[in-house]
């Protein structure tokens, strides 16, 4: 990028004031006024939200009925968090940051849109060459401390490798600024998804340590509220049908999936290359669906109760509902 690697902090805030707000400055709502089935969107701004950023831009919503309001933000757990506030319908998050938004505000899993574990990466500074994950002990880390990614570095990744909190300064940031202290070497390391990961190495100030993808294949869930589930069933249904309309473009016309969505980083200043963005989306597996996790989420659940994040265990039974994309499937 020709300035910053990362979006710059104007871009940041205006993001989050826009969501905070409920508007869409710079990003189009496409919300139609009086529609009987609106919905409200929220994805984030990194990798992980652009399939869902495609969902909005490709009119397979409008086809199956549904008007769309979009509410993006520079993390899944800020959309987490909008949800449990009664702010928006539906969102995009890792495990994690799902299970915190069902014990504290009943949000519901109606499908598992990604795998996102390839784009969960330590990059550290080139300069420095760490090449293994134990020269970082005692180095300055910067981590979004909360996010599902920042639980996994603190409860698994790291203590895997002999590290606890403690043995590393971690420095409490959002993963738009993180580029920028790579290369003002306020940091000597982050805790970052894409696409920031292949721009820090594509400009030359960043080097990978490790992908997640071992540790954690890291689904990425789709999920709506209570409320939602309760009131609007039909209307889940169709926009999952969009959502299986959408992965059929990332399977047949991957042109013009990447065209969408770059034009995204494009509008928001990124000057990254084509072959470094396609590095980035090229580790975004998506395949729209409902496979049995259970067993993965009462590990992440047990991690997050032993650790104190939250107080209980969530009722899969309530929270994990396959039904819908069921129907979906069927209806095709």
């Amino acid at each position: 990028m020709s300035k910053q690697s990362a979006m710059t902090r104007r871009h940041t805030l205006a993001a989050v004031g826009a969501a905070g707000a409920g508007l869409l400055t710079g990003l189009g709502a496409t919300r139609r006024a009086g529609a009987a089935a609106a919905i409200r969107q929220g994805y984030q701004t990194n990798i992980w939200g652009m399939p869902t950023y495609y969902l909005v831009k490709s009119g397979y919503l409008q086809k199956h009925g549904l008007s769309v309001e979009e509410f993006a933000v520079p993390s899944g757990n800020i959309t987490m968090q909008q949800m449990v506030a009664g702010r928006v319908d539906l969102g995009t998050y890792a495990g994690p940051s799902f299970i915190i938004g069902n014990v504290k505000g009943g949000l519901v899993a109606i499908a598992v849109i990604e795998n996102v574990g390839k784009t969960a990466r330590i990059t550290a500074r080139k300069d420095l060459n760490i090449g293994k994950v134990e020269e970082l002990r005692g180095r300055r880390i910067a981590n979004l401390v909360g996010s599902s990614v920042g639980n996994d570095f603190d409860d698994i990744v790291m203590p895997h490798y002999g590290l606890h909190k403690g043995d590393f300064q971690e420095i409490r940031m959002n993963v738009t600024d993180m580029v920028a202290a790579l290369t003002a070497k306020t940091v000597d390391a982050m805790v970052n998804v894409e696409p920031y990961n292949v721009i820090a190495v594509a400009n030359g100030v960043g080097a990978d340590v490790m992908d997640f993808d071992k540790f954690d294949p890291m689904p990425v869930f789709m999920a709506a509220t209570a409320e939602m589930v309760e009131k609007r069933p039909d209307a889940i249904v169709a926009y999952l049908k969009a959502w299986l309309d959408a992965a059929n473009d990332f399977k047949t016309n991957r042109k013009k999936v990447d065209d969408v969505i770059y034009s995204f980083y494009a509008s928001k200043g990124y000057t990254m290359s084509p072959a470094t963005f396609t590095a980035a989306l090229s580790r975004v597996e998506v395949n729209p669906g409902f496979p049995d996790l259970k067993a993965y989420m009462q590990q992440q659940a047990e991690i997050l109760v032993a650790n104190k994040t939250v107080g209980t265990i969530p009722d899969w039974s309530k929270a994990l509902r396959p039904e819908f994309m069921e129907k979906a499937k069927a209806g095709r």
